[in-house]
């Protein structure tokens, strides 16, 4: 059987020439796929392909990824703004133009913000290059290690949804082996209405009330809701042996679960019924809730 959760975090380290780098991943719940990518200045060139690797394997989720980069021989060179120092000059000679002033050194004039600026120096291409490629193939690690992070807790979500699924049908058995759904024990309900309106002194035709008791009797009657709640357990059964991501299907199914528990209750005429029928919603509930985990 093979189950995936949508949750799940990865770190993967990786080097080349004088780089290094680490990426993270961070997986939660979502309705469909979602990838945010933080990527280093001058690196956006590989958000496209890496959104195209990422969604080769993951369906659903909301997914944060990061890329933290660091060259070990990076130094910034100090270089001159010419047009600020331009500006700065200019606005100078119209205060001396105006004003007698004591004339600014060099130093003060660099010193002003916006004048001097750090400059990184530029990665050489065929660097550049093979840099690319070691930071997509470590990506993809990072990729195969989500996946098994959402492997393993989907093998835990699997043993409890199973779980769920044996308790909805051990008490979908019990609604149905319930006592008050024999037919004495439904003859004696109707034969209780009867007596407590005192019909038996009106002038009611005995076939008539046959007919009508059998209609209401019908009414009540559990069988196909009871027939669903085991066929849609058989169905559960079998979308957790899937190998494709099943996480909708299951929501639905968890909604077709209910439908059927409610209206059980709704019909059920019983006390014994309706508490199993609450029971079984409850059941059903920590279903739902389970699925939602579900990719």
């Amino acid at each position: 059987m093979t189950l995936h959760s949508m949750t799940g975090f990865a770190r993967v380290t990786g080097n080349f020439d004088t780089f290094n780098w680490v990426w993270e991943m961070r997986a939660v719940n979502g309705k469909g796929l979602d990838l945010r990518l933080r990527l280093p200045n001058g690196f956006d060139r590989l958000e496209a392909p890496l959104r195209k690797i990422a969604s080769k394997s993951l369906s659903r989720g909301n997914v944060q990824i990061s890329l933290n980069l660091n060259w070990e021989n990076q130094q910034t060179v100090p270089v001159v703004n010419q047009a600020a120092l331009d500006q700065v000059t200019r606005s100078i000679e119209k205060i001396d133009a105006e004003i007698n002033t004591t004339p600014s050194s060099a130093a003060q004039i660099l010193a002003l913000r916006g004048v001097m600026e750090l400059s990184e120096p530029e990665i050489p291409d065929d660097i550049l290059a093979g840099l690319d490629i070691q930071i997509s193939q470590s990506f993809e690690k990072a990729v195969t290690e989500l996946l098994s992070a959402r492997k393993r807790e989907g093998d835990a979500l699997l043993a409890i949804l199973s779980g769920h699924l044996g308790k909805v049908s051990g008490l979908t058995l019990k609604v149905e082996s319930d006592p008050s759904r024999s037919p004495p024990a439904i003859r004696a309900r109707l034969e209780a209405q009867l007596e407590k309106y005192d019909l038996s002194a009106l002038d009611l035709d005995k076939d008539r009330m046959h007919q009508e008791a059998v209609i209401l009797a019908a009414k009540a009657d559990l069988r196909e809701e009871l027939d669903r709640l085991l066929a849609h357990v058989d169905a559960g059964h079998q979308l957790l042996k899937d190998k494709l991501p099943v996480g909708r299907k299951l929501e639905f199914l968890a909604q077709e679960f209910n439908r059927e528990a409610n209206t059980l209750c709704s019909k059920s005429n019983a006390v014994s019924v309706t508490e199993l029928g609450l029971e079984l919603k409850l059941v059903i509930d920590q279903f739902r809730e389970q699925v939602l985990n579900v990719e």
